[in-house]
């Protein structure tokens, strides 16, 4: 038997199955919109319920979108003659954060993963190559995950695009900024090695 009322219950129950979220967290949220007048509740549920009946994929590079095409592939600002690689739509954001990538994205949707059943055929990999037919893109960076995956993934798209002649890069990767060496892995450690550069 529960310690809180049906609703009250239900809602625990639900803000539980976010990722992260535990018991006490799902207790404060859900007394936290207890607390809250109903209009807010309801903005919070028509929020919710706006993410699954008004986004979208974008049909040039699979990233998260309000209409056909997203903002990045409508702006005619964007470098058309880059395009950065992700695995999730969700990492966009640290890139763009940076201010100093100007260039088009491309989508996955997930990585290379055989123990997980995932191969190349099950990420977003065709309108990528669409879009390298018409010679405009020069290059393309990938930036997939610092992981097994992330790196399995990398290897077969650099090998998918060899043939093509577009220049393929990966994005360094090494010690983190205000970090101590000490706690850096061994693969950490030899990436940082392997992209070091000059001063």
């Amino acid at each position: 038997m529960s310690d809180f009322a049906e609703p009250l219950d239900r809602l625990i129950q639900e803000f539980k199955r976010l990722p992260g979220i535990g018991q006490k967290s799902a207790q404060r949220l859900a007394f936290f919109v207890l607390r809250n007048q109903r209009d807010d509740a309801a903005r919070f549920a028509q929020a919710l319920i706006d993410v699954k009946d008004k986004l979208g994929i974008c049909s040039v590079c699979n990233n998260i979108s309000d209409g056909d095409i997203c903002r990045f592939c409508k702006d005619p600002e964007r470098d058309r003659s880059s395009i950065c690689v992700v695995e999730e739509p969700h990492n966009i954001l640290p890139i763009e954060t940076t201010r100093q990538f100007t260039g088009l994205y491309h989508v996955l949707h997930g990585s290379i993963s055989p123990l997980r059943g995932v191969g190349p055929e099950k990420l977003r990999l065709k309108n990528l190559l669409t879009r390298l037919e018409d010679g405009a893109v020069k290059e393309i960076i990938l930036a997939t995950n610092p992981t097994v995956e992330g790196e399995a993934t990398a290897v077969y798209i650099s090998r998918l695009l060899r043939p093509l002649g577009v220049k393929t890069t990966r994005i360094a990767m090494g010690i983190p900024v205000g970090s101590d060496l000490e706690y850096a892995d061994e693969v950490t450690m030899l990436k940082s090695l392997e992209n070091r550069r000059e001063m």
